[in-house]
């Protein structure tokens, strides 16, 4: 019941003394949009929003209401008003007030802007982008600030309340009378900011930002392998209450070549000859990476046997030069023979001496494909 000119809580807000928290809480938002003094420049408009913050601050709270349904106004100890320093350690809420508190909230200090977090994108690339390098588009949606609010989550010309709820202390303090011990939680209603929202801004409904594509351009350098990340700096998500951007890391995911293989800065390449141009040698274009390229191919040239062009190979990184280009002989054994080519290797079979089959095996393939990859 209200006593002397002080109305009723519940008529102040419009709601049945029934009413649920959400229903409270609508409620106030509504008249404080309606009477908030940075959008109502009337007459009592100032007086009027403090009655209603102060009405919320009571209902608002579970404790301070269930008072407040009790005796009204005339609460024991104020408990239908706000008392900073109900259920709190007054020594300890004092230093905090002269030592850590902010201005005119007579709590803690609220949190300032916090750092946007880390965005992780994921970019293919052909064999030859990177190995010498290219300039790729690419389009990622990303936090940003809210143009409208910039970013403090508050409708434009409003500004946030403190909260009702810890009295912008930004935590809940209780005693527990039993042992003489403070516990000090963190403020579940404004999340240990101290104040809360009541106006949110209708662009990005009170969060401060939101989720907008973005487009650049990266800069992949020559000589990147899959292993490779390119972080750029400032281009991740925006950070909470007007911080500062993360930062975007691309990782490279490099497509395997249809022949090219490669091995540290050295490109292995290999080279299938038929057992004429091994036997005989022969003169062939061997494909590069800059284009083809002539090899001289010596007689008698086995599986196996490598060949390198030098400068053919994968840019290094940080130093100039390349590596080069290992090409890598294998003789294929035909397994389709025309009647007039078995007729010929049979006459040419006649000529050779046959192999002792107890001579020791050759391993010089096996140790040339270790040269080759540097094993």
């Amino acid at each position: 019941m209200a006593t002397g000119t002080k109305r009723d809580y519940y008529e102040v807000l419009g709601v049945q003394r029934n009413a649920s928290n959400d229903e409270i809480k609508k409620a106030f938002r509504h008249l404080a949009r309606q009477y908030h003094p940075d959008v109502n420049k009337d007459d009592g408009a100032e007086a009027k929003f403090k009655e209603i913050n102060e009405a919320y601050e009571v209902l608002s709270d579970e404790q301070k209401r269930s008072m407040y349904d009790r005796f009204g106004h005339n609460a024991p100890g104020g408990a239908a008003g706000f008392d900073p320093f109900a259920g709190a350690d007054p020594f300890s809420t004092i230093f905090d007030a002269f030592f850590g508190g902010t201005a005119g909230m007579g709590g803690r200090t609220q949190r300032g802007p916090q750092r946007g977090a880390d965005l992780r994108y994921n970019l293919h690339l052909s064999f030859e982008e990177a190995i010498f390098g290219c300039e790729k588009e690419i389009e990622f949606r990303r936090l940003e600030m809210c143009s409208s609010c910039r970013g403090r989550g508050a409708e434009a010309g409003t500004d946030p309340v403190r909260c009702p709820k810890c009295g912008g202390l930004g935590e809940i303090r209780q005693r527990a009378p039993l042992f003489n011990m403070v516990t000090v939680t963190t403020c579940d209603q404004c999340r240990g900011e101290g104040t809360v929202i009541a106006i949110p801004c209708r662009e990005c409904r009170g969060e401060g930002r939101v989720r907008q594509p973005r487009r650049i351009t990266v800069k992949v350098p020559a000589g990147v392998d899959g292993n490779s990340q390119i972080r750029i700096s400032g281009e991740g998500e925006a950070g909470p209450r007007g911080g500062p951007h993360g930062n975007l890391y691309v990782t490279l995911d490099v497509q395997q070549h249809p022949y090219f293989m490669r091995d540290g800065n050295n490109i292995i390449l290999e080279l299938r000859l038929n057992i004429a141009q091994a036997t005989l040698g022969d003169e062939v274009d061997v494909p590069t990476v800059d284009g083809n390229e002539k090899l001289r191919i010596p007689a008698g040239t086995q599986t196996g046997q490598t060949f390198r062009l030098p400068g053919r190979g994968v840019p290094y990184l940080r130093q100039k030069g390349r590596g080069d280009q290992v090409v890598v002989a294998r003789v294929m054994i035909p397994t389709k023979l025309s009647d007039q080519q078995r007729r010929l290797l049979n006459e040419l079979a006649k000529t050779f001496e046959p192999e002792d089959p107890s001579s020791a095996r050759d391993d010089g393939f096996f140790g040339r494909i270790k040269d080759a990859l540097g094993i």
